[in-house]
């Protein structure tokens, strides 16, 4: 996925795509170095509704950084939370072995402690439910942006006694994950289970009915070369390939999925390659 395009200075009518910003109570040493490492303007304390130069924020408040659009009547932030809300909900009381995730990675047959590596992990939220299941989780995500989001979210997570034990069987790793598959060498490293959660094109506006997706497609854009990751994790997963669809998508081009595990919204594709080692 393309480096987000900022340069670090605009001239006043120029939109700016993406800045880093913070609020009153936003840490200012990070701020700076978010911004210096990702190569995206500074605009110092401000509130993202009054922002009228920039179409969206990486932004620090009190409570870590988030992902805000900017201007008038945008929607919320968004920002990698495992402690509170929707994720913590779902660590107390989410069904256990039962959820859709688990069952297609094959958490029901398998023994504990499966390695999985999570190929596009987002803001985390899959890999994370799989953690608190007892999976050791590889995550990689290549945007910087998501990237630096979810590093702000495992950081936070880790200092909470009840999701510190979940944090710790989870390892965030720097770069693509098709650059590593392609050219991993020791089988060692090799997950047991490769996920993949692709962004795809909309064609319909009306879909985008989630603010993580309307933020999200601010800097993400869709993963043209699914297909080539797809074929980067058969050729590496030691027992099976899971790949995440809306439940009406089309399968990634390439070979057809032996099996599926469909909810309301979603479905998983699953690639076996061999069984899984039993409880």
């Amino acid at each position: 996925m393309a480096r987000p395009k900022a340069s670090s200075t605009s001239s006043e009518n120029e939109l700016i795509p993406l800045a880093v910003a913070r609020s009153p109570l936003g840490d200012e040493h990070k701020a700076k170095l978010l911004s210096s490492e990702l190569s995206l303007p500074y605009l110092g304390t401000v509130r993202p509704k009054d922002v009228r130069h920039a179409s969206a924020l990486l932004f620090l408040d009190e409570n870590g950084l988030c992902l805000q659009v900017a201007g008038k009547g945008a929607p919320g932030p968004v920002r990698a939370e495992f402690v509170t809300g929707k994720m913590g909900y779902r660590r107390e009381h989410g069904g256990g072995a039962g959820q859709l995730v688990a069952r297609a990675v094959g958490l029901q047959k398998a023994k504990a402690g499966l390695h999985v590596l999570d190929a596009t992990a987002g803001l985390g939220q899959d890999a994370f439910v799989l953690a608190s299941l007892g999976c050791r989780v590889s995550l990689f995500e290549r945007n910087p942006v998501i990237h630096a989001l979810l590093a702000d979210g495992l950081a936070r997570a880790a200092l909470n006694m009840d999701c510190a034990p979940i944090i710790a069987r989870m390892t965030l790793r720097a770069g693509s994950s098709i650059d590593w598959l392609t050219s991993v060498e020791e089988a060692s490293e090799v997950a047991d289970v490769i996920y993949l959660d692709p962004m795809f094109p909309h064609r319909d506006k009306s879909a985008l009915v989630k603010k993580e997706m309307q933020v999200f497609r601010t800097v993400v854009g869709d993963d043209d070369d699914s297909e080539a990751l797809l074929n980067a994790a058969l050729a590496t997963a030691t027992y099976r390939v899971v790949v995440k669809r809306p439940r009406k998508a089309p399968a990634i081009p390439g070979p057809e999925p032996s099996t599926r595990v469909e909810g309301k919204s979603s479905r998983y594709d699953i690639y076996p390659i061999r069984a899984l080692p039993s409880r």
